[in-house]
């Protein structure tokens, strides 16, 4: 036998099968470019001048991992439409004599081949676009742009060695698949699974309750921090609850449907009804693929775009002022009024001395701790809790005792409380009591106040808060001040904030924030203030100064999302083209006997349309009701992130819903019209 047989015969049925095995190499052709472009940002030194360039690196290489898994997980997923399509072709092989051995090697060849052109082709393309990416990447994170084109070797070896091992496991599992199989098994293979499936309502019922589970915890959740906890057994649960609902909810429905005479006992209904029946539990992993697919690529893109737009909102969040100043202090009389005052007028000396001056300012003291807030009463101890759950960790609170006096100043009003009397703002949550109860505490009469009136500057704050205002600041808190937690530490803690504004530029903003850092810690400002002070600790930052970080974090976020969100919509699209493929191959006998027996060519079209229309549009739908649950527990995650704006939230949610669904719309009718073709004939027998 000559040794060009089996590489000349891989080539031919690669040819000849092209339909099948275009759509994947250009999908391994993405997928090696987006890698290699993912790579190359992340350990070309593209980011290293930039304010937080080790966490951009981190987050590149890490978005470089994801698609590498994603891929080898995809790649082996739709590689399985490959192989059944080609098991017939095998199998004749194998009755005409050709061995399972010599198949191997047709194998062989062919994942040599397409290796060889997605890598090579993926490398071009990805080191010929590398520079657009690099500059696309730079412009989003407002970093200095530079021309000079760079080729990375290590991302080209990474490439080859990622991709390398995918496709050695791909043609080991297709070598897999034939070894095992004998040659009738491999002539059935393309009609394997062709028994009408049974609905199993066990599964139904169990993947509607799992996802019930997913929704209930999404919509229960009230803080970040749970939700964190949370979010990815939430994500398991409906991956689960999908794929169990598309599998044997997808039988059902059709079996519904054949009930429903009205509806069954139509000509465009009848075919198309029976068809899906006859094959929706194969398909139904398929279709939940893309459910999941559509909904990965709808809550990265809706939340990283609003990261980035929203970027700016999140730098006010944290950083209100231009200059924000945040005092600790180990003992109550840190907050006395004396010294208070002190820091007050040595903070507006040194900024007078620096030739600029305050406004906007935000200045306060407060007591504060945490605890559970149940009814009335908030449990400073978890350790009296008898059971700690989700319902539990949803009622942390921070509490933050403030004295009336700054309050009153900061306000403009003239408020006057009893002993035993607080006014109460409320953040992040809902409280409706008429007292308020310390456990080991004192307890107050409520007066409740719009807390969107007193500017406390602290949007970073993740849990719910409540600040508690008091007109004695040492007798609102007796009894706290002396518990301590499970590690002898104590529960109450002491701060004072003084953010204001400046009308300096950037860089001015920067040095006058530089020298208070360097006055605060290395010259003592006055004697009496240091020995009231004893045990302070003071953090001072610039907004300006930290703009940049939030702008490199939010704009990584925003990039790797786009470029993860092309990978799963080119995953998904890839997909749908094989399941239509797939199912016009298997449809294309039935309908030509319907044919035969006087269907037409609109018949065909319509029954077409009616069975692409009721399964095609199912991920979809799920897709969106999945985002519009998640919606909650996503919008509790933004706020790790500083975030805190739901509308420009539910705006970017909402666009990219609607441009996604006309783009698998587009898709469609595309594949629509690849089916329609397959089934009626057109160029297949001509």
């Amino acid at each position: 036998m000559k040794i060009g047989f089996y590489p000349k015969l891989a080539a031919v049925s690669i040819r000849k099968n092209k339909k099948m095995f275009a759509p994947f190499i250009l999908t391994c052709v993405g997928m090696v470019m987006m890698f290699y472009i993912i790579m190359f940002l992340g350990v070309n030194g593209v980011s290293d001048d930039m304010i937080g360039a080790e966490f951009v690196r981190s987050m590149l290489q890490l978005g470089s991992w994801v698609i590498a898994v994603f891929s080898c997980i995809f790649l082996f997923y739709t590689n399985s439409f490959l192989m059944r399509r080609r098991k017939t072709e095998f199998g004749l092989y194998n009755i005409l004599g050709m061995g399972k051995w010599s198949i191997g090697r047709i194998l062989f060849w062919e994942t040599l081949i397409e290796a060889a052109v997605s890598i090579t082709t993926g490398l071009a393309l990805g080191i010929a676009l590398s520079k657009l990416a690099e500059l696309g990447f730079v412009n989003v994170m407002r970093g200095q742009i530079t021309y000079d084109l760079k080729v990375s070797p290590l991302a080209v070896i990474r490439t080859l060695e990622v991709f390398g091992v995918i496709f050695m496991l791909l043609l080991l599992n297709s070598i897999r698949q034939v070894r095992f199989a004998s040659a009738v098994q491999l002539m059935r293979g393309e009609n394997t699974g062709e028994k009408p499936p049974r609905a199993n309502w066990l599964f139904g019922i169990l993947g509607v309750l799992v996802l019930g589970c997913a929704y209930w915890i999404a919509v229960k959740i009230n803080d970040p921090i749970n939700a964190v906890m949370w979010f990815f057994a939430a994500v398991l649960m409906v991956i689960a609850g999908t794929y169990l609902l598309m599998i044997s909810g997808s039988v059902m429905f059709c079996r519904l449907l054949q009930k429903n005479k009205r509806y069954y006992y139509k000509p465009n209904h009848f075919v198309s009804v029976s068809s899906m029946a006859f094959r929706m539990k194969r398909n139904g992993a398929g279709l939940a693929s893309i459910c999941i697919l559509a909904t990965m690529v709808l809550v990265m893109i809706s939340s990283t775009t609003c990261l980035y737009f929203g970027e700016e909102n999140a730098v006010n969040q944290r950083y209100p002022r231009d200059i924000n100043i945040d005092f600790r202090f180990g003992e109550l009389k840190g907050l006395s009024d004396d010294t208070a005052e002190a820091i007050r007028r040595d903070l507006q000396k040194m900024t007078a001395d620096a030739g600029a001056d305050e406004s906007d300012v935000i200045s306060y003291r407060a007591a504060y701790v945490s605890g559970l807030l149940l009814g009335d009463t908030v449990e400073l101890d978890v350790r009296n809790v008898d059971s700690v759950g989700i319902d539990t960790m949803s009622n942390v609170w921070q509490f933050y005792f403030v004295p009336l006096s700054d309050f009153n100043s900061m306000v403009g009003e003239d408020i006057s409380l009893g002993r035993d009397e607080a006014l109460v703002c409320v953040y992040r949550g809902e409280f409706d009591g008429d007292t308020l109860s310390f456990n080991g505490g004192r307890s107050f009469n409520v007066k409740k106040y719009d807390g969107t009136k007193f500017e406390h500057g602290e949007g970073y704050i993740l849990s719910q808060f409540m600040i508690v205002i008091v007109p004695d600041l040492e007798y609102a808190t007796e009894g706290i001040a002396e518990m301590t937690d499970a590690l002898d530490e104590r529960m109450l803690r002491y701060r004072m904030k003084y953010n204001f504004n400046t009308e300096l530029d950037a860089d001015e903003e920067i040095a006058l924030c530089d020298k208070i850092n360097e006055l605060l810690y290395s010259t003592p400002l006055d004697a009496s203030y240091m020995e009231a002070t004893y045990g302070a600790y003071a953090s001072i930052s610039s907004r300006e100064e930290n703009r940049q970080d939030f702008y490199g974090m939010f704009g990584t976020l925003f990039y790797i999302g786009i470029i993860l969100s092309i990978v799963f919509i080119l995953a998904a699209v890839l997909i749908i083209y094989y399941k239509q493929l797939s199912e016009g191959y298997e449809d294309q006998g039935r309908f030509d006997i319907m044919q035969r027996i006087g269907m037409t060519k609109r018949e065909i079209k319509r029954n077409v349309n009616s069975q692409l229309l009721t399964v095609f549009f199912l991920p979809l739908s799920f897709a969106a009701l999945h985002l519009l649950f998640a919606f909650p527990i996503i919008s509790k995650l933004l706020m790790l992130f500083g975030l805190d704006n739901v509308a420009l939230f539910a705006a970017t949610t909402g666009i990219s819903l609607c441009v996604f669904a006309v783009f698998y719309t587009i898709v469609y009718f595309v594949t629509a019209s690849a089916y329609y073709k397959i089934v009626s004939g057109i160029g297949e027998r001509a």
